[in-house]
């Protein structure tokens, strides 16, 4: 009985690292510095004026992160996107995705 329930906290606690905010520490100055080709396209504020091209602004940063790396791998691919995040280090993924996450999703 004892065993099940450590295997149970176990799970639990691996479980919800992989869903919890990262533990690094992103440099949001870093990341912004680094949008100056995004913000082409996603706008200064990571709010599009473009409708064709998602804001970023409030995004969560895990999710921006996951995709970054998913175009950078060629896991997810897009004729604009894939070029631009190919050069991209993972720390200058993690620092882009801490700034757009940091912004307000409303454009303020």
């Amino acid at each position: 009985m004892q065993c099940s329930k450590k295997l149970v906290l176990s799970i639990s606690i691996i479980v919800s690292s992989l869903f919890a905010s990262p533990v690094w520490s992103a440099d949001i100055q870093a990341g912004k510095a680094k949008t100056v080709t995004c913000n082409a396209c996603h706008g200064n504020n990571g709010i599009s004026m473009i409708p064709m091209y998602p804001n970023l602004a409030g995004q969560k940063e895990q999710y921006l992160i996951l995709q970054l790396k998913a175009f950078r791998d060629g896991e997810r691919k897009n004729m604009l996107m894939s070029p631009m995040a190919a050069g991209l280090s993972d720390t200058d993924i993690e620092n882009l995705s801490a700034y757009y996450a940091s912004l307000n999703a409303a454009g303020k």
